[in-house]
């Protein structure tokens, strides 16, 4: 079954969340802290490539802005001024902390890159 794609990114800044809704009529709220914590670029997660690890930011955390790379993923720039993690829509789904996709999404633990 093909991953869904994203058909809107909304932030709530007042929630501190950022809103996907996806083209299989999913929707969920992500913590910024959150998504901060789970970026996937390389900085973040070291140059493996075998597995991403929930990094609690340092501070509180917002999104500056989100935009889209390519037709699987978004960036989101960061408050504290990082800005290079793609977020590919099937890691998103993976991630989603939503109580029908399984609650937390695993703060602490891993999931496979």
């Amino acid at each position: 079954m093909p991953v869904p794609t994203l058909t809107e990114a909304r932030r709530l800044p007042e929630e501190g969340k950022l809103r996907l809704t996806w083209s299989d009529g999913h929707t969920a709220e992500y913590e910024y802290r959150y998504l901060r914590g789970w970026c996937p670029c390389a900085g973040c997660q070291g140059h493996s490539g075998m597995k991403i690890r929930f990094h609690p930011p340092a501070g509180p955390i917002s999104a500056q802005s989100i935009k889209p790379v390519g037709h699987y993923a978004i960036s989101i720039a960061w408050s504290d001024g990082h800005a290079t993690g793609i977020y590919r829509f099937d890691f998103l789904r993976e991630i989603c902390p939503c109580a029908a996709c399984g609650g937390t999404g695993g703060v602490g633990d891993e999931v496979e890159s």
